[in-house]
């Protein structure tokens, strides 16, 4: 069985980020696994154009391909106000029909609240779009003094195996029944 072709996407563009740290520690810890293909989609890296324009540019038809390829998501998303960035709203809006009966899971991170508001928004905008969000997330309080301590990274990694469980068993279910049945919205 081939595996899973995972997409960890880091979703905030600003300078001086944790997103990057954090996604690709994520990364490298799903990409232990033999039955996921795991690649990151940092949305720092394409240059995507600052409104919607009436034709996709280069950039914008590089990254739909990037998610048309992958079979489950994991979006990486700091909370910025109660929410998640507008540079990842813009970038989920650029692709749609992509996104479609695929599962997606969530790292967030944030001071205090882990970043669980911009998670409950980013439901919201994949279940319009048709995808499954998984329950379980993983989570990070920037302002925890104990975040590099063993007990933190032990539950850190508890955390990583649940969630990619899950977005693994979601993956292959839904890659089963798009084969037997295309999905029709």
């Amino acid at each position: 069985m081939a595996p899973l072709q995972l997409a960890v996407i880091i979703g905030s563009t600003r300078e001086g980020r944790a997103g990057e740290t954090i996604g690709r520690r994520f990364a490298e810890e799903a990409m232990r696994r033999d039955d996921l293909a795991v690649t990151v989609v940092d949305l720092a890296a394409y240059e995507f154009p600052g409104s919607y324009p009436a034709e996709p540019t280069a950039a914008i038809r590089s990254f739909v391909q990037d998610i048309n390829r992958a079979e489950a998501f994991v979006v990486v998303t700091p909370e910025y106000n109660h929410s998640f960035p507008a540079s990842l709203k813009q970038a989920i809006d650029y692709a749609y029909d992509e996104w479609q009966a695929k599962p997606v899971g969530f790292v967030s991170y944030g001071c205090r609240s882990t970043g669980l508001h911009a998670v409950d928004g980013l439901r919201t905008v994949f279940t319009a779009l048709h995808a499954v969000t998984v329950r379980d997330t993983v989570a990070f309080d920037l302002l925890n003094p104990y975040n590099e301590r063993a007990e933190c990274l032990d539950r850190l990694r508890q955390d990583c195996r649940l969630l990619l469980d899950e977005l693994w068993w979601w993956g292959m279910t839904l890659r089963e029944g798009r084969a037997v049945r295309p999905y029709v919205n």
